[in-house]
């Protein structure tokens, strides 16, 4: 059975966020688009969601009165139960089966390093396999760090793995060009649905 992963399209990353994408706010519309035409046609047994969601994860944000590098260390985004760390509105999270959470205590890139809410003793790869998924399909925000984190951990999980490219934001497009590459690279299934 296959599976959706949907990562982090939250407020913080999209524009008018903290840590913005330009493409956040659009990417949030058509994965909308998508995953209700993908509900009719029953392309998925399950859909899930991530989300950053940091109370103090060590070293992960910027020290204050520094600047942060965007590769380590971050400007504070997605405080758990902000508005930052909520999904876009133009994200449809009736749509959304489960939500996993990463990044409480520690910096998380990965979906797979999140678990259920309230139940930290489960992960990502668990819940999947207990519903019998073993392919995902990998949409969401930022393809340069947390889609490509994801996609990679899929494919180290076992998982057949695919990225809908067009349903994901870069923080930049040359780093996301380099992510897409190493997903592919590790044999990540690259998939355009020509929403443009």
């Amino acid at each position: 059975m296959r599976a959706l992963i949907v990562v982090d399209v939250q407020n913080d990353f999209c524009p008018g966020g903290a840590l913005a994408t330009d493409r956040g706010a659009e990417v949030a519309a058509d994965i909308t688009t998508y995953l209700r035409a993908a509900r009719e046609a029953g392309t998925y047994g399950a859909v899930v969601g991530t989300k950053d969601w940091h109370i103090d994860p060590a070293g992960h944000f910027a020290p204050e009165g520094t600047a942060p590098d965007f590769e380590e260390t971050w400007p504070v985004h997605c405080l758990a139960d902000s508005d930052g760390a909520q999904s876009h509105p133009a994200l449809d999270t009736s749509l959304i089966d489960a939500w996993f959470l990463k990044g409480e205590h520690t910096a998380a890139y990965s979906g797979f390093e999140g678990h259920p809410a309230g139940a930290p003793e489960s992960s990502l790869a668990d819940w999947l396999r207990d519903h019998d998924v073993d392919a995902v399909d990998v949409c969401g925000i930022a393809t340069d760090f947390c889609v490509r984190a994801t996609a990679l951990d899929a494919v180290a999980e076992g998982f057949d793995v695919r990225v809908l490219t067009d349903l994901c934001a870069p923080v930049t497009p040359g780093g996301g060009a380099v992510a897409f590459t190493q997903m592919s690279y590790v044999g990540v299934d690259l998939i355009d649905n020509h929403f443009h």
